[in-house]
């Protein structure tokens, strides 16, 4: 059985493409191409589900068409629309870091004073200035800025990342 903290999220699917079975995947973390793990895992109706993939393919620099084993038909890839990714951490190299912000996605987020605040869910990297879309554990969700003059540090083997956020910011969010 797999668990949650053997897993982190890298994705949606968001449709099945034409008449075959293939997946059309938005990716916030290309460790799909970065590990070694021959299956992603789905998360369907709250449980972890693994799925090997025959192939996948880059779209653009956000998208990737995937086909996964033993689905056939464009009715089943249909079933999966709208499913999270996830990607085991044991197949990631050791030395891995996120090759780019969006990779942080997943990440718990600590700030040095106020100590753990969630997990981020989503990042905002359309313009200069970057947000964080942190989940908290009571499911309520905080936006914080990213910015280098604010990490602390970032353990990419535990996936965790250390912010030292401005006095106030998080009060403002109450």
């Amino acid at each position: 059985m797999i668990r949650e903290e053997e897993v982190f999220p890298i994705g949606r699917i968001t449709r099945q493409r034409g008449t075959a079975a293939d997946l059309e995947m938005t990716f916030t973390d290309d460790a799909i191409d970065r590990g070694d793990s021959p299956y992603i895992v789905l998360r369907l109706d709250g449980i972890l589900v693994p799925f090997f993939w025959e192939e996948y393919r880059f779209k653009n620099d956000r998208q990737i068409i995937l086909r996964l084993e033993d689905v056939t038909t464009a009715e089943q890839a249909l079933r999966l629309v709208g499913a999270e990714v996830l990607y085991p951490l044991s197949a990631l190299p050791e030395d891995d870091s996120p090759t780019t912000v969006t990779g942080l996605t997943g990440y718990a987020v600590e700030d040095v004073k106020a100590g753990k605040l969630g997990r981020i869910s989503a990042i905002d990297d359309r313009s200069q200035n970057i947000l964080l879309y942190v989940e908290d554990p009571q499911g309520k969700e905080l936006i914080l800025p990213f910015h280098e003059d604010l990490v602390e540090h970032i353990d990419t083997k535990n996936r965790i990342i250390a912010l030292h956020l401005p006095e106030g910011l998080l009060d403002i969010q109450q």
